[in-house]
């Protein structure tokens, strides 16, 4: 997928303009910060305040605009836009550079952040358009990766740019050389004309920004997630703008250690990504977000407590050389590259799940919220940074400390408030520690609209296994007593799951099913059946009850067939016993999920779904 047409040239635009951005930032920041410090006009500290707040205010005023004009207008035609903008603005930054001429250089910082503001939501919203659903987690993995290892680039290059003899000349020649190759790789983006209904927006720099919050609210699991990932971003600024301090105060370092720091956390992070993605198995997972939350918090702390205690000699500094050879340090690196290595698994999921549950039409505004609220959470970070650093006088472990433990906080928070996240880990629990689950025929289930999943029923977790295979929610219906059964019933619950029973034994829950099974085919929700209404006793598929003919007689919708196998035996079934009372004498077994080609013609019954059910059945046995 990485060098295909319809991804490459996007990808190398994306790396080539965060490389740009970052490289020109710190350019500009080493400058003033080491010389011609009388030709300011200002003070140093203060100018270098100014430059990082120049850089994100635009994510404020414009992110709302420019996730309109990317829903309503040709992505590629837009990318290209924005690179000739950047083309423009970096080489009058290249004649700024040359002359010395800061505030022009801080005027046109605050041009590169407005460009940026409005690459942000094209940049993730094309995703979903250029490649396919099980291509999304692999893409966005890809663009962490680039992304965090061009701004690495970026920030170091600088350093070694500006400390050359001639580093002036290079660096107005490089921000050059980098806009026109990212406005020549441009131009190779396929077309990408706009989804849904054309509805452009005139500006409006407050109400707009409000309007487009507001509109991610609407969709809690989508708000979730930006929170989400925003929180990252609070957690990353703490720790990007500590390192140097840290490196310092702590570890008794030269800036050349503080590269080392940097380049370990934005490496890991793209390990991270890269192994989210070999971990999805070809699907938005967001069972992995615990592990990604819990590796922030857990390295935090077990970075704090690596701290060397060693007294050093008053003036001692380690320099990159005698700090790596130094075994001491070696749990310091290896924590901080882990912090990293996390934060790349919690984000992949979190950005690909916004691009699959955002409308195809809004997509980039759900982003250009996203941006938003991040830059917010950024603000936020350096508040309390020098709230606790500066008023209170914390050191800056103190600060990690907490920030590792507000993490865990977070994840209670985010958990508690979106369900689907709790089941999608426990189903990736189960489906990839407990089982080994292989899924055929994934890409049958319908990406939108009502359908009906019919499967045989064959453990208690059928409905956790299923779950994982399908990245859409699903309502599933099954036996009122199972539903609630005491360790399962909290996650069947939140779940939307719909209890049934025999009409003799309780009427009204009976009737009251069906009912819930209408309105959620209404909603265009994806809802799953077991029809032989109880749990196989010996493990082979049962006779179809009535109960999917009366569903399709009031809502004819497509219907998935599905065929569960490898669970029979499970310490979840029935076989050698009750479920749950036998001792579980298999682990890591296999199990297969074999989605069958969804039918929705007129002569859709119980007995031809019983038999597809059943094909698919002896095919997961092979």
């Amino acid at each position: 997928m990485l060098l295909t047409k319809r991804f490459f040239p996007y990808f190398a635009t994306l790396c080539l303009g965060a490389l740009n951005d970052n490289f020109y930032k710190n350019v500009l920041l080493l400058l003033v910060t080491y010389s011609q410090l009388n030709a300011l006009p200002i003070d140093v500290n203060l100018f270098v305040n100014l430059a990082a707040g120049v850089f994100i205010l635009p994510f404020f005023l414009f992110s709302a605009h420019a996730g309109i004009v990317a829903d309503n207008m040709n992505k590629a035609k837009l990318i290209r836009r924005l690179k000739l903008l950047e083309l423009i603005i970096m080489s009058t930054a290249a004649i700024a550079i040359i002359s010395q001429s800061y505030m022009v250089m801080l005027l046109l910082l605050f041009l590169t952040g407005s460009q940026s503001a409005y690459f942000g939501p094209v940049k993730y919203s094309l995703l979903p358009q250029a490649l396919s659903e099980a291509e999304l987690v692999k893409g966005n993995a890809l663009v962490e990766m680039g992304t965090f290892l061009s701004i690495l680039v970026g920030t170091l290059s600088a350093g070694l740019v500006v400390s050359n003899e001639n580093g002036l000349t290079w660096a107005a020649i490089i921000v050059c050389v980098l806009a026109i190759c990212g406005y020549l790789a441009s131009r190779a983006i396929p077309s990408l004309p706009a989804q849904g209904d054309l509805n452009p927006s005139k500006f409006s720099l407050f109400s707009g920004t409000w309007r487009c919050i507001n509109k991610a609210r609407q969709t809690k699991t989508i708000w979730m997630a930006i929170l989400a990932i925003s929180w990252f971003w609070f957690l990353g600024a703490t720790y990007l703008t500590q390192f140097p301090n840290f490196a310092k105060l702590h570890l008794h370092a030269d800036a050349t250690v503080v590269s080392l720091l940097l380049a370990l956390f934005s490496v890991g992070i793209a390990v991270g990504s890269y192994v989210c993605e070999r971990f999805s198995f070809g699907h938005v997972e967001l069972g992995l977000l615990p592990f990604g939350v819990l590796g922030l918090s857990v390295f935090s702390f077990d970075m704090i407590a690596a701290i060397p205690l060693e007294l050093v000699e008053p003036g001692f500094v380690y320099s990159f050389e005698s700090f790596i050879v130094n075994a001491q340090h070696y749990r310091v690196m290896i924590d901080l590259f882990l912090v990293g290595l996390s934060g790349g698994i919690f984000i992949v999921p979190l950005y690909a799940f916004i691009q699959t549950r955002a409308e195809k039409q809004e997509c980039a505004q759900a982003i250009a919220a996203n941006n938003i609220i991040n830059a917010f959470f950024m603000v936020g970070s350096a508040v309390l940074s020098i709230v606790l650093l500066g008023v209170f006088q914390w050191s800056i472990p103190e600060l990690f400390m907490l920030v590792g433990v507000l993490n865990l906080v977070v994840l209670l928070y985010v958990y508690s408030q979106v369900p689907e996240f709790t089941q999608r880990f426990i189903s990736y629990l189960l489906s990839h520690v407990m089982y080994r689950v292989n899924v055929r025929g994934r890409e049958h289930i319908p990406a939108q609209g009502a359908g009906i999943i019919v499967s045989n029923h064959v453990s208690y977790v059928d409905a956790l296994v299923i779950m994982g295979a399908s990245t859409r929610p699903i309502r599933f219906v099954m036996d009122k007593s199972i539903s609630e059964i005491p360790l399962l019933k909290y996650l069947f619950r939140h779940a939307g799951v719909i209890p049934i029973c025999s009409p003799k034994k309780c009427e009204s829950t009976y009737l009251n099913a069906f009912e819930q099974i209408h309105q959620a085919l209404a909603n265009d929700e994806l809802v799953c059946i077991f029809p032989e209404g109880k749990l196989t006793p010996d493990g082979e598929i049962g006779e179809f009850r009535p109960g999917i003919d009366k569903i399709l007689q009031r809502d004819p919708v497509t219907v998935i067939p599905l065929a569960l196998t490898g669970l029979w035996g499970s310490y979840f079934s029935h076989k050698g016993g009750h479920a749950l009372t036998t001792f579980p004498k298999r682990f890591w077994s296999k199990v297969s999920v074999s989605i069958g080609a969804a039918t929705n013609d007129e002569f859709t019954n119980r007995t031809n779904l019983q038999n597809k059910v059943e094909d698919l059945f002896t095919i997961g046995r092979i």
